[in-house]
């Protein structure tokens, strides 16, 4: 059974919804999670967030390949291992268009806000955050048969948003998760972190108040 735990050096993390099968990854020195996402009917494979541990991603990979690989913003620790698993699947890159000068790799499809992300039968929408970084995305998965997973890179947490480092940052990150994420998703919904466990939006919900207050 899923349990969304997984340790560098450990196996993946399998979960299997009726069309599409998640696998999650730690990666790296600062316990990333990459995660593998596999149409279950065609087979298209994407990657979010090639981190590090190239040799791991790719085995994780296997033969199916990828038709494409996205980057949920532009700090190294999430894309490392970007340039060889692009050199070694030739997938198209995708970023959001504010981040993608801060990613040393050439980004085939700078995306904003709003893009629609298809791989085989499945689709992934984007929602742009600004305060972690410029061009942060969030993406979302809404299962047909189920509710909505959303793989939140740096932006939401259990206990929290992500990291800032001003005010002004953390006001634009946590009006942002706000209102794109918690007023837009229902409690059910699955939140997958760049790094750490995962979580449901109910689980965060009732602590909202004490984030705006404490300013982390």
């Amino acid at each position: 059974m899923y349990s969304g735990h997984v340790s560098v050096g450990g196996p993946a993390d399998v979960r299997e919804l009726q069309r599409l099968t998640i696998s999650k990854l730690a990666v790296g020195p600062m316990d990333n999670n990459t995660y593998l996402l596999r149409c279950s009917a065609t087979g298209a494979q994407i990657l979010i967030d090639a981190a590090a541990e190239p040799d791991r991603i790719m085995d994780l990979v296997g033969a199916g390949g990828l038709v494409g690989i996205i980057t949920t913003h532009r700090h190294h620790d999430h894309w490392s291992a970007l340039a060889e698993v692009h050199d070694r699947t030739g997938a198209p890159i995708y970023a959001h268009v504010e981040d993608a000068p801060g990613i040393d790799v050439p980004i085939e499809f700078p995306i904003h806000e709003g893009h629609v992300i298809t791989f085989g039968n499945c689709a992934l929408a984007t929602i742009h955050l600004v305060g972690h970084t410029p061009g942060s995305l969030v993406l979302g998965y809404d299962d047909p048969t189920g509710h909505t997973h959303l793989f939140t890179g740096d932006c939401l947490f259990p206990g929290g948003v992500g990291r800032t480092w001003a005010a002004q940052d953390f006001d634009s990150l946590y009006d942002g998760v706000l209102s794109k994420v918690f007023q837009r998703y229902d409690d059910e919904t699955w939140v997958y972190p760049g790094h750490g466990s995962d979580t449901i939006l109910g689980n965060e919900r009732p602590h909202l108040v004490q984030w705006r207050e404490r300013g982390w």
